[in-house]
């Protein structure tokens, strides 16, 4: 038994990292922005993060650092298709190669850097409860702002008159223009924000989650993130759920090996993967179902005045 609280509690742990990164990418959607920049932003941020903390010895001044530099990119990202009307797939691809290849060349001097002593999280009594303790209570603090904030972000999105104007900016920017709201600041503001939350990930992979630098350890995780939005249809509460899933998935490769189950570890390590593709491939299978949850303008750009 103990075993399996271990994988419940490393399920939360890589969920988060997903969680965070899709939360952003939700936002950015919901305001008509796709950006498939999101695994060159994690690995640039899980850079900055890992430098300051080496740096620093604080964490938390990690955190915050890749958030910067993840609203940095973001910001030139929605300044390229918001501002000059580029391409959003062609840029959002061309910020995930560039944030690649950046993030190689700025960690070759941290390679072998090591992080001060990690602390150890528990929520007093709780964390003390035999196997729920374990799995549930002992967890670092950003796993359970993760779930506040997503609660937020529903309550934002769907009971707020600043998310009611976020939403129509994703579903018909030129309504909204024409009843006076900036309709490219706003989008500039939702991409920065989404930009930040890919970096408080990218962040937390290099920080907590695998404290260390090695490049491309992202490892396919923003991209994940990215389909995580389409499978939980735009709605924060199923991005959430989807995440803790694929991260179920990935852990559950350890807990095989550990376990001594007779089965190739390159077809373990494949299996978030094909998850991801299973699951698109069965959601696509109903496209009116997604065409009524998708914002109606993802992927338009918008031009004032046109």
């Amino acid at each position: 038994m103990e075993s399996y609280a271990l994988l419940l509690a490393a399920t939360l742990n890589a969920g988060t990292v997903l969680a965070i990164a899709a939360l952003g990418l939700l936002i950015n959607e919901r305001a008509g922005i796709v950006n498939l920049g999101a695994e060159g932003l994690m690995l640039c941020a899980a850079i900055a993060g890992f430098a300051t903390v080496v740096h620093t010895g604080n964490d938390w001044l990690g955190f915050l650092a890749g958030m910067g530099a993840g609203a940095l990119m973001a910001a030139v990202f929605g300044w390229l298709v918001i501002w000059l009307g580029t391409n959003q797939y062609a840029t959002g691809l061309a910020l995930s190669l560039f944030g690649v290849g950046f993030s190689a060349f700025a960690g070759i001097r941290y390679v072998q850097e090591k992080l001060p002593e990690r602390p150890h999280f528990s929520i007093p009594l709780l964390g003390d409860i035999p196997l729920i303790g374990p799995a549930l209570f002992r967890q670092h603090p950003l796993v359970y702002m993760v779930m506040a904030f997503t609660a937020w972000l529903i309550w934002f999105l769907y009971r707020t008159r600043s998310g009611l104007v976020l939403r129509s900016v994703g579903e018909s920017p030129e309504s909204a223009h024409a009843l006076g709201y900036p309709v490219r600041r706003i989008r500039l503001l939702a991409v920065m924000a989404g930009g930040a939350l890919c970096g408080l990930a990218g962040a937390y992979i290099s920080v907590v989650y695998t404290p260390l630098w090695v490049e491309g350890m992202v490892a396919g995780k923003g991209w994940i993130a990215l389909a995580l939005t389409t499978f939980a249809t735009w709605r924060p509460a199923r991005v959430l759920l989807g995440a803790y899933l694929f991260g179920g998935v990935t852990m559950l490769q350890f807990h095989l090996q550990g376990a001594g189950v007779d089965v190739p570890s390159q077809f373990l390590s494949m299996l978030p993967y094909v998850a991801t593709i299973v699951v698109l491939a069965l959601i696509s299978r109903n496209p009116a179902w997604i065409k009524v949850n998708m914002p109606a303008s993802l992927g338009k750009p918008f031009h004032p005045g046109s």
